[in-house]
């Protein structure tokens, strides 16, 4: 189902229960699971061994297509905090099958991205935004993330406003969340028109064991990659 070659550990699986504080009907009677989460994940002992030594983590996520009560099944969401350096942790992603909406939000709310993703299709989450990833197709989505190590994600925010700015619900409509006082409009990037000129051809996990993957230590080093996204 991963389209993936090395082992498995036990999944992290996230059902209705655990997300139903940023669901847009948290009453929603549906039950079961909707993603899974494969962390740290490596083809081979020397993978392994130069990620962890470098503070990096490769991981897959699989997140199922239903209809929870209107809405298009989505991550919990979560920002990152500052790194040494002060400024906000990265994360780079790339889209393994199916379609993807990486919905993005400035932690000051004066800017939301909506980056549309297709296979193949890198992403990255520049400093200073929270995320979620809705599954906007009709087959599982499945993607690929690797990220440093140095932090623990921030889910409080998300869960305290009852979710992201904006919901997608199944009909493809996107709603405001009443929580928040004053959103922008959603800023639409398609992610295959973003310049892949930084990373292999070949993905993701092409760049394990080389110095393409140092932004997300250090994000000074990212902003080419940060400023591709932003202007869209």
């Amino acid at each position: 189902m991963l389209g993936w070659s090395g082992p498995l550990p036990e999944p992290e699986i996230r059902d209705i229960e655990d997300m139903r504080q940023v669901l847009a009907t948290p009453d929603c009677q549906e039950t079961g699971p909707l993603y899974f989460m494969y962390r740290d994940l490596a083809l081979n002992d020397c993978d392994r061994q130069w990620l962890h030594s470098h503070h990096l983590r490769y991981d897959i996520t699989a997140i199922v297509s239903r209809d929870i009560c209107g809405e298009r099944v989505k991550t919990k969401g979560h920002y990152h905090p500052l790194s040494p350096s002060g400024v906000g942790y990265p994360e780079v992603y790339e889209v393994l099958r199916g379609h993807a909406h990486y919905l993005l939000q400035e932690r000051n709310l004066l800017n939301v991205i909506l980056v549309d993703a297709l296979e193949k299709d890198l992403i990255i989450v520049p400093p200073g935004y929270g995320h979620v990833t809705i599954n906007a197709g009709n087959s599982d989505l499945i993607m690929a993330n690797i990220v440093s190590t140095d932090f623990e994600s921030q889910y409080m925010e998300y869960e305290k406003m009852g979710g992201a700015v904006y919901y997608e619900l199944t009909d493809g409509r996107f709603i405001k969340n009443p929580a928040y006082p004053s959103v922008p409009e959603i800023q639409v990037v398609e992610a295959g028109h973003l310049p892949k000129v930084h990373f292999s051809k070949d993905g993701l996990y092409e760049t394990i064991g080389t110095d393409t993957l140092d932004f997300l230590n250090n994000p000074d080093l990212g902003w080419d990659l940060f400023n591709e996204v932003l202007r869209g």
